[in-house]
């Protein structure tokens, strides 16, 4: 091949250079990431995290083009189902008509919902929650087997405290549990401005319905549960997590400052 020796041994015996030690230890703390939050970071989140966490001072792009060699990609959300409700004892308009582009103060905007998770055996659990969407944080869940006013009175009691009577709005479906007598009486109570979405349109909830695609596809479809303590821990832990740590593509892509 008419290639000298002394070529040859200078290449064995050479020491990696600045940038393919940055690159290897870039792909490791890339793949551990990855390995940590359950395969649920795209190449974003991850850029996002190590500049934050980290102060790697990486590009996506760079990211992007070593998860691309690694082989490495998030898991892709799935597309919800569509639900026919039900009649309305007491309805209100839909005052916030998806006004999600504006700057909130916290307790100025809640949403509310119930999902449902299944577990064991054809055993059902429901989800009821409530998100500051000022703070994008849940400030209130609960869990539980049926799907009744009791779960929607166990969430909203846990808010009393910090409702702003005249100024927060309330906003949900137009599920039975929000349309009951019970729900008038305590929206009434407490000065909450009540706000439901329009019939079917479940768009008018996104941010709340934005949430439990993320809940489902970065923990529920994860993990098999045998049991309602073992979902309901599972869940309780999401939801900090959800909180306090989870980088989202809101913080931006750009190398911080």
């Amino acid at each position: 091949m008419r290639v000298s020796r002394s070529p040859c041994y200078k290449w064995l015996k050479r020491e990696p250079s600045p940038s393919q030690l940055r690159l290897e230890w870039l792909r490791e703390q890339i793949q551990e990431v990855y390995d940590n939050y359950n395969e649920t970071y795209g190449y974003r989140r991850i850029t996002i995290y190590l500049n934050y966490y980290k102060d790697a001072k990486v590009n996506h792009k760079c990211v992007y083009r070593l998860m691309k060699l690694m082989g490495l990609q998030a898991v892709i959300r799935r597309k919800g189902y569509q639900y026919k409700p039900s009649k309305p004892q007491h309805v209100a308009d839909n005052v916030l008509d998806r006004q999600f582009d504006k700057d909130y103060e916290p307790r100025q905007v809640l949403l509310t919902d119930i999902t449902e998770f299944k577990y064991g055996e054809n055993c059902k659990a429901y989800l009821s929650a409530i998100l500051d969407y000022g703070d994008n944080k849940i400030i209130a869940h609960k869990l539980s087997k049926r799907n009744n006013n009791q779960l929607v009175e166990d969430t909203v009691v846990q808010i009393e405290d910090e409702i702003i009577s005249g100024e927060t709005l309330f906003h949900s479906d137009r599920g039975f549990q929000y349309t009951s007598y019970f729900f008038k009486k305590f929206v009434d109570e407490h000065g909450l401005i009540q706000s439901m979405l329009s019939v079917g349109k479940c768009i008018d909830n996104g941010p709340m319905e934005n949430f439990w695609g993320i809940i489902k596809v970065e923990m529920y479809l994860l993990n098999t549960y045998d049991s309602f303590e073992a979902l309901e821990a599972d869940i309780a832990r999401y939801i900090d997590f959800y909180n306090n740590e989870r980088v989202t593509l809101a913080m931006g892509l750009k190398i911080p400052a």
